[in-house]
């Protein structure tokens, strides 16, 4: 492989007839943006030939194969990752080099995909990876959004959302398939009649169409010639344009087709706080699971007469409540279109659909008005009420008697459609994400499901992709692992266990803390030209990225620190090691505490970044539009990694390995994969504060927790609470940031006040940051902390995470792909 392409001469040959044929230029009179885009396209060339001898592969050996179904995967950029999943990363830097381009330069050229948001879609984007170099073949289904999520501004301290037009350009590493289009159905009715054989048919009338039209992105196996693929589905009109309404004066339904088409894949999670956007998100789900699942069908009854044996070719995974419609769709299709009967169609779903759950939080096991549900998919309710009608026949059963097991598992209820409930009614595994996370569902939150089904129930921790986040993302920590240890992490992460030897070596531990001082000053400057702030590389960079949600407590750290610039201020002359404490978190749009949150850490960076007085001890930044591209980055910079969600309430986290990877020590509670890192690192080497799930669980069945006590007996804690509502980070405006200081204090507010135990958790936390600061001032110890955290990461990669769905769930076979 790298014969063909890397052949230096022949690599700058292609890049400048690329530029030549797309762009009519000489390689000096081209953009950097359009060497880019002609670098994209050689190396688009090579991945097509693996693309091919893949697709070979699957039609000679006929394996199982996974449709991962995810609204999200937050993919990043894909040329670097690509370069290095193709073993070709080194030589491509070189030979751009030759022609006078820098590689660093040309990845910046590259838009994030804007198709995901949290980790969520970070993982799915690691399990495709990861899929693709263990040999395992796999489809991952989405939605091609326009604009994604959004890009997020930071506007006077405020988060302004804008589209993210990564589509501007074109993207290079995407082929639209027009073969593969479905046609997709919203609305009408369902009328039924019967056929000859006396069998009642159900025919869908009077409804509004789409067509799905499908782009495929590549997914690199690391050096194994596999690539896997993305799919993603363009919403495309049936018609694109009704002259005959046009003219006769009906303007709006002569464009009612390329509306519906063109809202469906305008953004990812439209703002349902209001019904029309609650209707888009479900149609949204539906469009992407039908054609998916159609596409599916379609692939198993070409070389597959029976479709009884389809579990044997077809494994359908639900990344969380999103695309649960597919049991539904898969029931239609096989009801409908292949005239099965009841139970038969029923055991194939029940042995192809398995679910990941994702959350705790019980606001986010999506429910769906019937009202709506039954009105966008008329069918698809028709066959949700029969899966529910059986399956109450099943709980009483059960469970004889007992009218609360019926109110708790039931799938439609008290006027909804309860989406996690159908996933676990009919799916044959449910997994949790981390083991805490998955104890806490069998336990509480799907115990009754866990009574009923314990055979369904499993754990499958979750993992990262080593090749993005070390190898790519923090290439001088890599080099210098490969020096002390080989490669071999890079497929088997276990292996960086070795590095645990070095980790009392001084040597070692100066060269591994001058890489991290490195590290840090690209970060330095990454937000000088971003932020206009300068921060000491000296530092402590103590960082919290990751989506804004209450429970993750991004307001527990900047309250904390409010509080250590009040003690600066009473004790200038106090020892005190200089921080700088890192923010990046996209808000959702209509989540006001969240979007106040955003707005308070800018407000206390301006106050505090502009006192002179403190001499610059604490710097606070936020970095805007948090990203996989910037992550990478902050990850590889960061010497504290910040996990302080209220324990019982993260499922996993991902972030927190990736920080732990890059040499970072974890300040967190003992909540979702945390509890798996301390385990693996020891407690030793990490800062553990606050109450665990179990108190935090007790503390919510008796209500008897009472912020008002701390406030009343805590002077220090009054005082930073007081600065929310006295003005002194808001220019005077005593009323901006009171919603925060009732989300903690005011029972009117909410159910309970401080629903996340910010203020009970908050002494502890601080006494765990003092001790941050006692490890941090002492060199070697910080070093051999940081060292073992490295040392003990393996277990956290998405490539272990996998193979347990493989053996566990899917049963996949693995292939091997030649080249001829």
């Amino acid at each position: 492989m790298e014969n063909r392409m890397f052949e230096k001469e022949q690599f700058i040959r292609e890049v400048k007839g690329n530029v030549k044929n797309l762009y009519r230029k000489t390689l000096e009179e081209a953009s950097v943006q359009e060497v880019y885009q002609a670098v994209a396209y050689t190396v688009k060339d090579v991945i097509i030939d693996q693309w091919l001898a893949t697709q070979k592969t699957f039609e000679k050996e006929d394996p199982k194969i996974l449709y991962y179904m995810s609204m999200e995967f937050l993919m990043g950029r894909a040329l670097g990752n690509n370069l290095i999943n193709l073993t070709a990363y080194k030589e491509v830097s070189e030979a751009l080099k030759e022609i006078g381009f820098d590689i660093n330069a040309i990845e910046d050229e590259e838009p994030d995909p804007a198709l995901g948001n949290g980790g969520l879609g970070r993982l799915a984007a690691c399990f495709m990876e990861s899929l693709a170099t263990l040999g395992y073949p796999a489809y991952g289904c989405g939605i091609r959004y326009r604009y994604g999520m959004f890009r997020q501004k930071i506007q006077d301290g405020y988060q302004i959302e804008e589209p993210d037009n990564w589509l501007q350009d074109g993207y290079p590493f995407e082929l639209r398939r027009p073969e593969h289009t479905y046609e997709v159905k919203f609305g009408g009715y369902v009328r039924s009649e019967m056929n000859e054989q006396g069998k009642v048919k159900f025919i869908h009338d009077g409804y509004q169409s789409v067509k799905a039209v499908p782009y495929d992105m590549p997914i690199i196996g690391y050096n194994n010639n596999m690539v896997n693929t993305l799919m993603i589905w363009d919403a495309e009109p049936v018609q694109c344009f009704e002259l005959n309404s046009f003219d006769k004066g009906d303007y709006k339904k002569a464009v009612e087709q390329e509306n519906l088409a063109k809202n469906l894949v305008e953004v990812l999670y439209p703002n349902d706080n209001h019904i029309a956007g609650k209707e888009l998100r479900l149609k949204q789900q539906y469009f992407f699971v039908s054609a998916s699942v159609q596409r599916a069908i379609a692939r198993y009854k070409k070389d597959h007469p029976d479709l009884r044996k389809l579990p044997e070719k077809v494994a359908i995974q639900m990344n969380d409540t999103h695309p649960t419609v597919a049991v539904a769709e898969l029931m239609r299709i096989l009801l409908d279109e292949e005239g099965m009967e009841w139970d038969e169609a029923w055991e194939i779903t029940g042995k192809t659909c398995a679910y990941t759950n994702h959350t705790i939080m019980s606001e986010a096991l999506e429910k769906w008005p019937i009202e709506i549900f039954s009105r966008l998919l008329p069918r698809i309710y028709q066959i949700v009420e029969e899966i529910n009608r059986r399956f109450i026949l099943d709980i009483q059963k059960r469970f004889p008697g007992d009218d609360g097991k019926v109110q708790k598992m039931a799938i439609i209820y008290d006027g909804q459609v309860r989406m996690a409930n159908l996933a676990i009614a009919a799916g044959y595994s449910v997994n949790g994400v981390a083991r805490l996370h998955t104890e806490i569902l069998k336990e509480r939150e799907l115990h009754e499901f866990y009574e009923m089904f314990p055979e369904k129930f499993n754990n499958k921790t979750n993992g990262i992709t080593q090749r993005r986040f070390l190898y790519h993302g923090n290439p001088l920590l890599a080099d210098w692992i490969n020096d002390k240890i080989g490669n071999e992490w890079v497929t088997n992460l276990p292996h960086i266990e070795k590095l645990a030897i070095y980790a009392e070596d001084e040597k070692a531990q100066q060269e591994f803390m001058n890489i991290k001082y490195q590290n840090k000053l690209r970060l330095a400057d990454y937000i000088l030209k971003h932020n206009g702030i300068e921060v000491n590389p000296r530092s402590i960079f103590d960082v919290q990225v990751k989506r804004l949600h209450e429970y993750k407590r991004q307001l527990l750290n900047i309250l904390h620190v409010m509080y250590l610039y009040n003690k600066i201020k009473e004790h200038p002359d106090m020892d005190f090691y200089p921080r700088t404490f890192i923010f990046g978190a996209k808000a959702a749009a209509g989540y006001r505490n969240a979007k106040l949150t955003i707005k308070l850490i800018n407000n206390v960076a301006e106050v505090i970044n502009n006192d002179r007085s403190i001499n610059g001890k604490i710097k606070v930044v936020f970095i805007e539009d948090y990203k996989v591209s910037n992550a990478e980055w902050i990850f590889a910079a960061a010497d504290v990694s910040e996990q302080i969600s209220t324990a019982s309430k993260e499922a996993s986290g991902t972030g927190n390995m990736k920080f732990m990877l890059n040499g970072a020590v974890t300040l967190g509670t003992m909540d979702g994969a945390n509890v798996e890192i301390v385990e693996e690192a020891g407690e030793e080497n990490e800062f553990i504060f606050g109450m665990s799930a179990q108190e935090v669980i007790e503390h919510e069945a008796k209500r008897d927790y009472d912020p008002m006590q701390i406030f009343n007996n805590d002077q220090e804690i009054r005082q930073v609470l007081m600065q929310l509502i006295n003005g002194f980070y808001s220019g005077n405006d005593s009323e901006l940031f009171r919603p925060l200081y009732n989300s903690l204090l005011n029972t009117q507010e909410t159910q309970y006040a401080d629903t996340y135990f910010i203020l009970k958790d908050f002494r502890s936390y601080a006494q765990a940051q003092e001790r941050v600061e006692e490890a941090y001032r002492d060199e070697k110890r910080w070093a051999k902390m940081a060292m073992l955290n490295v040392a003990h990461s393996g277990k956290f990669t998405s490539d272990r995470t996998i193979q347990e769905y493989v053996d566990d769930i899917w049963h996949l076979d693995k292939v091997t792909v030649e080249m001829e």
